[in-house]
């Protein structure tokens, strides 16, 4: 019996395969956002179960597993390894039609050769020859990256981050550049004082710079973005639930943020006209480095009070959001551009609802001589399946250029993560082969071949322009 992933997984006809097997596979990758932490990159961490590399910090599968019922101790607790592992192994099975399931076996199969179906019968077996096979040399988050061929990995970093396992990683003997992005959300939201005043101060001493005044914190931001510059940034990243486009004058928002210094409550419009100019600041100085700017658009955080309270942000309580996107986007996008500022940009949304919003905006502010310079991203967190795939392909493809898309990125927190670019590949290569088939394409390989290729990997290598390993 043929096994479930095998050699044509997903690929529906002959044009299919021939486009995934001759051009996109032997791409290499580049991940150009995610949340790999740059401490188990810096010290090459080994893994040593299933339970440490697939469980932890993945609230994909902590959601999963509590939609089947599973206790929150198997989950964020402190269960033991292996039952963590047992109680993850009786919710796949339930998680057909859920990309968890694909990711899962592709895992299996990529990493360890497994073709086993995992489940509560399988799991025993599966746990010891994965960690058998964890022992190995090659079996470190190194490794890893060079198995895959992974050139290039941006991960997401505060400002005020000192940036010293990066610092490891450059002057180490990995082949494989792994950038810094400046993710300065806690800047944006002003939000309660006490939070906030705590974040200035820190960030104003990684900068070394007095922030008892708004004119402090704007330096100690372009401080700080330099810095980020020097050690190989050259990508800058923002979630928000929605772009704030509330422009007040500079004095205005200097008042805001001495109010919020000062303890007193700042209003929702004040709260809007301060991360506005601090948009607008971070858009500037992304513009004059040459960085590309990704803006992460319409998630609902933390929709659980009780759990946030337990367990803390990220666990795996946040939903889509339903917040209106186009018009403040639109401000944001034109303010920068009017002032001849505008940096390359990557627009993701989270609601499929802006698939065609975002796409045919982001032919509004291209510019000569910078190809696709305004992005409609991937899929992403919750769209990042085979239907969120193909509905942001077909929504780019009918409003702009196809030809000219970055591709894929991982935006995972687990070395295990990397199949997700095959996922995509595979999923790329069915659609437009199905299309060749049917007639809607020309059976020109060259032609659209060429194309998976530079989706796949040609497009974003030219885009964002890392630097080469070691030293920036």
């Amino acid at each position: 019996m043929k096994p479930f992933i095998h050699d044509d997984f997903l690929l529906q006809n002959g044009a299919a395969r021939r486009l995934y097997h001759e051009h996109a596979a032997r791409q290499p990758i580049i991940d150009y956002h995610c949340h790999l932490p740059p401490a188990d990159i810096a010290r090459n961490r080994r893994f040593a179960n299933l339970a440490e590399i697939w469980l932890e910090g993945d609230h994909y599968k902590w959601r999963a597993m509590r939609c089947n019922g599973i206790e929150e101790v198997y989950c964020t607790g402190d269960a033991d390894p292996y039952e963590k592992y047992l109680a993850w192994a009786s919710t796949a099975p339930k998680t057909l039609r859920n990309p968890l399931y694909h990711w899962t076996q592709l895992e299996l199969k990529r990493y360890f050769g497994i073709d086993a179906l995992l489940n509560s019968e399988s799991a025993r077996e599966i746990w010891e020859e994965t960690e058998r096979q964890m022992r190995e040399p090659w079996f470190c988050a190194h490794g890893i990256l060079r198995r895959f061929r992974v050139e290039a990995v941006g991960t997401t970093d505060d400002p005020a981050d000192s940036l010293e396992h990066h610092q490891a990683i450059a002057v180490s003997d990995l082949n494989c550049r792994v950038a810094p992005a400046f993710r300065p959300d806690q800047a944006v939201a002003i939000g309660p004082g006490e939070v906030f005043v705590r974040y200035a101060d820190q960030l104003g001493a990684a900068a070394g710079v007095d922030i008892r005044s708004y004119a402090g914190f704007c330096e100690a931001l372009e401080v700080r973005h330099q810095y980020f510059h020097e050690r190989g940034s050259r990508l800058s990243d923002h979630g928000l639930s929605r772009c704030p486009a509330v422009f007040a004058p500079e004095r205005v928002v200097a008042a805001i943020y001495e109010k919020a210094r000062a303890g007193v409550p700042v209003t929702v419009e004040e709260s809007e006209q301060f991360g506005s100019a601090v948009m607008l600041l971070c858009g500037r100085l992304d513009a004059e480095k040459g960085w590309v700017k990704q803006l992460h658009l319409g998630a609902m955080r933390n929709l659980n009070s009780r759990r946030l309270a337990e367990l803390g942000r990220d666990t795996g309580f946040d939903s889509i959001g339903d917040q209106p996107q186009g018009e403040a986007l639109a401000k944001y996008l034109d303010r920068l551009e009017s002032e001849g500022r505008l940096p390359k940009m990557v627009l993701y949304n989270v609601n499929p609802r802006d698939n065609y919003l975002l796409a045919a905006m982001t032919g509004s502010f291209q510019e000569a001589g910078a190809p696709g310079k305004i992005q409609f991203g991937s899929g992403w967190w919750f769209l990042d399946q085979k239907e969120g795939i193909e509905q942001q392909l077909n929504a780019l493809s009918n409003n702009g250029l196809l030809s000219r898309f970055v591709g894929m990125l991982t935006d995972s927190r687990s070395f295990l993560s990397y199949p997700r670019h095959e996922y995509f590949r595979r999923i790329l290569s069915n659609l437009l082969g199905s299309e060749m088939e049917s007639g809607l394409l020309p059976n020109d390989y060259g032609l659209v071949g060429g194309m998976v290729e530079d989706i796949c990997y040609g497009n974003a290598k030219a885009y964002f322009s890392f630097p080469g390993p070691g030293p920036a």
